[in-house]
């Protein structure tokens, strides 16, 4: 997916289409979690892949600047799991860095097997990040639920952890993750859900509206098939009814636009892709009616 989307960046940076400094500084639009009616802006940064392992200052710088500039346009959230390699502490380095802790939402993930290691896990996500207080931590794709959530709500209750969540990103989990969030009182689920990644939308979502609570959007951009299926072809004319400038920005605006969906984490390494997918923080939304015809245009390529 990184080489069709430097593609696509190039391309639309060269037909003068990235947005200005001007319009890039606007502010962002926000959604509330709904248990606590704070609002986050709709487009956060995560961290899967490209922050996994950053040894050098060569490694490091681009990935400093990526924070920099999200900070800086006024972004807020930062997800990440122990399980996305050295993730924690490159992001827990880079965010101690740059000083910008208290303008972030930090959000990361607990995956073990009982409930000691868990504890020891969630101990050293603390330490890797940086931080007395995590805002966001999610059980790990149902990973020993009960307990991770036992443990999660004590450090909640403790005042140590913000908001307690549950994530996915297989459809083959839907089921179990549909029984437990009508078994659990969450703040926060994360699930998958993209313009050519729309299951979720059938039970998943809804669900969480019912339930009120927060969703997270992990995959916003698929799985690389959206930026391969549409290489090289011009922005459809109702692109600019929504103020799109770039694929990415349709396709995360689609994301952002369902009612129950609070904040979408696309994976951002470069500073130029912040200016670009914040743009799908600002300006119009698709109505219902858009957004069918989105889908039925990516259904047709």
């Amino acid at each position: 997916m990184d080489v069709t989307r430097r593609q696509l960046v190039a391309g639309t940076a060269a037909a003068g289409l990235v947005p200005s400094i001007a319009v890039a500084q606007a502010a962002l639009i926000t959604k509330p979690i709904p248990s606590s009616g704070e609002h986050l802006p709709v487009i956060g940064v995560g961290t899967a892949r490209r922050y996994e392992a950053a040894p050098t200052e060569a490694e490091r710088q681009p990935l400093r600047e990526t924070l920099r500039r999200f900070q800086q346009l006024g972004g807020r959230v930062i997800d990440t799991a122990p399980s996305y390699g050295d993730a924690e502490n490159v992001v827990g380095g880079l965010i101690a860095e740059l000083g910008i802790r208290q303008n972030l939402f930090v959000a990361t993930k607990v995956g073990a097997d009982n409930k000691a290691e868990g504890a020891a896990q969630i101990a050293e996500s603390f330490k890797k990040l940086r931080t007395d207080k995590i805002d966001l931590f999610s059980v790990h794709n149902l990973r020993d639920t009960a307990n991770q959530l036992s443990n999660l709500r004590d450090l909640k209750a403790a005042g140590r952890i913000r908001y307690v969540g549950a994530t996915t990103s297989f459809d083959g989990q839907y089921a179990d993750f549909e029984a437990m969030m009508r078994r659990e009182t969450l703040d926060v689920i994360q699930v998958d859900y993209a313009l050519d990644n729309r299951g979720s939308a059938d039970r998943i979502l809804p669900l969480a509206q019912e339930r009120r609570m927060a969703v997270w959007v992990n995959l916003p951009f698929g799985r690389s098939r959206l930026f391969q299926a549409t290489q090289g072809k011009p922005l459809p004319d109702w692109a600019a009814e929504i103020d799109c400038k770039t694929w990415a920005q349709v396709f995360l605006k689609y994301v952002v636009s369902h009612p129950a969906v609070t904040c979408a984490v696309p994976g951002m390494a470069q500073a130029r892709y912040v200016d670009d997918n914040l743009g799908a923080a600002r300006g119009r939304m698709p109505d219902a009616a858009l957004r069918r015809r989105m889908e039925q245009f990516i259904d047709s390529l």
